[in-house]
């Protein structure tokens, strides 16, 4: 009901309500003049509610009330007007102990979560009064549920919007939720780094969407302290501090320029803890020089390699004591940090600046070429230590931590390298692009995934599906959640940067007012809501797209989310490069597809490097191209899913994605406008990609087939799709250059930057390529693995009944049983697949006996016999086909195989 027609407190109320507003300040007689607007009376005898963060929170729940047309106010210790509606924030039980009587009962599932950053809101009276009970246990979950109370308000109901149907209670999935912002170019970064505006606006946006950290970065730049230009911040002590004791500084960069900086560092660290958020510092390179680089725009003067590791730690010590927000450290520990691998003694020497500090800082080393004596060294410090591998190599994949690594990233037997890889290029290559061994029992390190920016950097992003799918596996075998490095990151890297705004636009009437994050807002939305919680109501997303797109809100949903899918599959099931230098398919690289086309842009992939060789991210449960040709050939099922099976998912989701654009242009408020234009474009740049992988991946199926036995009819099929591969990205890439500017930079050189228009002419040559073999061709004749090709797959129907056991007892058999029906043909055996949670080593399987229609199979004690947990999946094959259990879903959104992390040491 409207604010207006609330009843008035009556005057019997009065004492009761007394009693109530004493702890807040609130005086009875105050109460007796008005019968209008919202008082947010927060408890100022629980911490946790009077504390800094939350009044913050509460401040924006009363600015929303506001707009609204309803007066609103936050009860201080001064005497506060009565209101139409009560919210109370306090912690649990003590407000209801006051007088706060729930109108929907007290069901034992509505009461407040035990965990952190809980929170509970409900609906209730105090006296003949409205009130909203705000419930948490500490600041951050009262912070969450006053910014969804502002976010109610804010849908224009009046004071009626604040109370739920029932009560709304949340908790979080994942103990970190972290947002990573890296400066990389001082063209395109210095603007928005020393914005006063920008940085609220932003912050509030990470707050909003239940994100509980920050990272800001520094030295992302350069992986490699070599050609380097522009390189603000690369090394960043010297730019932030005059360190005493030392004469380090930068050449150029005057004093005022660099206090300028520390103070801007201090600021945005102050307004992260404003809002309840953790900061987090980046500090990915230490190298101070740089190689082969004539035109660097700095150098830094005044270190030695003997006085290198010292004046770290120094500067490192003084930052921290001038900067007491820091609450953690982020640092890249490989040879890319420009300390070569094995320089214990560097380590130790800036460690020593932590217990120096007189606080507790996290200590967070990304994961490649980690081993004990690091984690050690950082253990003995006294503080907590997070070891972050990369979620899915430096890329975006689905939903789900890859069952493999590639071929490339195992190690040989007895492999070592020396220099500054001697540890991540040798014996431990294997921790480069996955979670490796670090899931051993009896860890002293926390794990926690970071989600590289390769394969959704530029264009818009936002599928629930698979951002809930990440929310479920961030705690992977007891990880501690994700670290998203943000759209955008390393635009303008390596001395790319060009004026005019990181979005790229051509008309600068599509770049966001209030910083380029804006145009990602729905983006941070999904990932923050459902890393907190994977099953969180939709409607904590849909009231974002309402504000731009009214009816037409649920149908844009629809298109990104399927547009959305299209890369990550990509990424998962041919992965040409495992880094974002070289693979970037937002705006790809052509690979050549016959040996005799354009020299391939990748080198880390197999030889011959040709697209039917390139290695899925995941190779155990995705197949190659020459894989699925060896098997079309042989007329032999394959469990894994195909490069065909492939092509037919990006083509469901293009179409799907497609069909939902046009009912939202139909429905759309306001589908000329700027925000619908920006949506719109990225949606059909990612439908073009879709539509252009899936042709160009069945015309490398088809020219396989040809390469190996000169069937001219699979030639043919081969240009044919090609050609049609070719048609779809000219067409996006013409209508790419009316949205984009010609230089989209990620990079210097020419496979991290430019155009999609730039890409065609190595398409072109690889066609011409494609059809002088074809001309040339000479062999025998397959028409059934042709015909094969070109069928649809469809995976056999059957019903499985599957309960993973809740943990396990390591020395002792592990046994396992499947209950399998098939509905299309009979069911002829059912193979277990299993491996220790352990990308250093590779998967076992075993056949399962049956009986009565169920199989059953035990994993050996000698293998559970181990510090990891168990992964496992099933492959079921019929007469004629194969398929795994449990595989995907139709959205590709569930993790495919069971893991059981829990040890049991109860008898056997």
């Amino acid at each position: 009901m409207p604010s207006s027609s609330l009843p008035l407190i009556q005057r019997r109320d009065f004492l009761k309500l007394a009693g109530l507003f004493a702890a807040t300040g609130i005086s009875g007689q105050a109460l007796a003049g008005r019968a209008d607007g919202v008082v947010i009376v927060i408890d100022r005898n629980d911490s946790g509610a009077a504390s800094d963060p939350v009044r913050w929170a509460a401040e924006q729940l009363r600015q929303a009330i506001e707009a609204t047309g309803t007066r609103a106010e936050i009860a201080t210790a001064n005497p506060a007007p009565e209101a139409a509606t009560l919210v109370l924030v306090g912690g649990a039980g003590a407000l209801r102990e006051r007088g706060f009587r729930p109108l929907d009962g007290d069901a034992r599932e509505d009461r407040l979560p035990e965990s952190e950053e809980g929170f509970r809101i409900a609906a209730g009276r105090v006296a003949e009064t409205p009130a909203i009970s705000v419930s948490a246990n500490d600041p951050r979950g009262f912070v969450y549920a006053l910014l969804e109370l502002a976010e109610r308000a804010g849908t224009g109901h009046g004071t009626d919007s604040l109370r739920p149907a029932r009560a709304v209670t949340a908790a979080p999935s994942n103990q970190i939720r972290s947002v990573a912002r890296a400066f990389c170019s001082e063209i395109e970064d210095k603007s928005w780094f020393y914005d006063r505006e920008f940085w609220p606006r932003y912050l509030d946006a990470l707050a909003q969407s239940r994100f509980n950290r920050f990272n800001f970065a520094f030295g992302f730049g350069y992986d490699f302290p070599s050609g380097v230009t522009g390189d603000y911040f690369q090394f960043p002590y010297p730019y932030l501090l005059d360190v005493p004791g030392y004469r380090v500084r930068v050449v150029p960069l005057d004093d005022a320029e660099r206090e300028r900086n520390l103070q801007t560092l201090q600021y945005i660290a102050a307004e992260t803890a404003a809002r309840g958020l953790q900061f987090q510092l980046g500090i990915w390179t230490h190298a101070y020089q740089w190689t082969n680089s004539p035109h660097s725009d700095h150098h830094i003067v005044g270190l030695t390699p003997e006085t290198h590791a010292a004046y770290c730690r120094d500067a490192l010590l003084l930052l921290l004591k001038s900067c007491p927000e820091i609450q953690g450290l982020t640092m890249r520990i490989h040879g890319e940090s420009g300390i070569p691998e094995g320089s214990y003694p560097f380590w130790q020497t800036l460690f020593d600046a932590l217990p120096a500090c007189g606080r507790k800082v996290e200590i967070d080393m990304h994961a490649k070429g980690i081993n004990q004596i690091m984690i050690d060294m950082a253990v003995k410090t006294g503080m907590p230590v997070k070891v972050s591998p990369k979620y899915s190599a430096e890329h975006q994949s689905l939903g789900y931590h890859q069952a493999d690594i590639r071929a490339l990233e195992i190690p040989k037997p007895g492999q070592t390298s020396k220099g500054m890889y001697s540890v991540s290029g040798g014996a431990r290559l294997f921790t480069r692009y996955g979670y490796s061994d670090l899931f051993q029992e009896g860890r002293r390190y926390d794990v926690l995934f970071r989600l590289w920016p390769g394969t959704q950097r530029h264009l818009l992003w936002g599928d629930p599906e698979t951002a809930a799918a990440y929310g479920r596996t961030s705690n992977f075998c007891g990880a501690v959640g994700l670290e998203i490095c943000e759209p955008l990151t390393f635009k303008g890297r390596e001395g790319s940067g060009h004026p005019g705004g990181r979005c790229a636009y051509k008309k600068a009437a599509l770049n966001p007012t209030g910083g380029d994050w804006e145009k990602f807002e729905y983006t941070y939305r999904l990932w923050g809501r459902l890393l907190y919680n994977p099953d969180a109501d939709p409607e904590g997303w849909r009231r974002m797209l309402r504000r731009p797109f009214g009816a037409g809100a649920i149908p844009v949903e629809g298109a990104l989310a399927n547009a959305s899918r299209i890369l990550p599959l990509m990424t998962t099931a041919h992965l040409p490069s495992g880094s974002n230098h070289s693979y970037w398919p937002e705006m790809y690289t052509n690979m050549r597809i016959p040996e005799n086309g354009p020299a391939s842009p990748y080198g880390d992939t197999p030889s011959p490097k040709v697209f039917a060789n390139v290695s899925p991210l995941d190779p155990q449960l995705f197949s190659t191209i020459a894989e699925h040709v060896d098997d079309l050939l042989a007329a032999r099922p394959n469990a894994k899913y195909s490069p065909a099976e492939v092509a037919d998912w990006l083509d469901k989701f293009t179409a799907a994605s497609a069909g939902h654009l046009a009912e939202a242009r139909l429905k759309s408020k306001s589908a000329e406008g700027p925000e619908f234009q920006k949506m719109e474009e990225d949606v059909l740049i990612q439908n073009g990609l879709g539509s252009f992988f899936a042709a160009k991946m069945r015309s490398a199926i088809y020219f396989e087939i040809f390469r190996r036995t000169g069937n001219r009819e699979a030639g043919r099929l081969a240009q044919a799709e090609y050609a049609k591969a070719r048609a779809t990205w000219a067409s996006m890439a013409v209508r790419a250059e009316g949205v984009y500017v010609s230089d989209v930079s990620y990079g210097s050189v020419p496979i991290r930057k430019g155009h999609w228009s730039d890409r065609l002419a190595a398409i072109d040559a690889d066609i011409a390529a494609m059809q002088a073999q074809l001309e040339s061709a000479t062999g025998y004749d397959n028409a059934a693995a042709v015909e094969a090709a070109g069928k649809r797959t469809v995976r056999p129907a059957a019903t499985c009944t599957h309960t993973p056991p809740q943990a396990f007892r390591p020395g002792q058999p592990l046994a396992l049983s499947l209950q399998a029906r098939g509905t299309s043909g009979r069911i002829t055996s059912i193979l277990l697949h299993y491996r220790h949670v352990n990308h250093a080593e590779r998967w076992q399987k075993t056949e399962m006996e049956e009986s009565g229609g169920i199989y059953r199979v035990s994993i050996p004690r000698d293998y559970t016999d181990s510090p990891y947990p168990l992964q496992y999946y099933f492959e079921l094959r019929d007469e004629e086909k194969a398929w795994l259990y449990p595989g995907f879903n139709t959205t590709l959104s569930n993790q495919p195989y069971f893991a059981i992390s829990t040890r049991s040491i109860s008898a056997a």
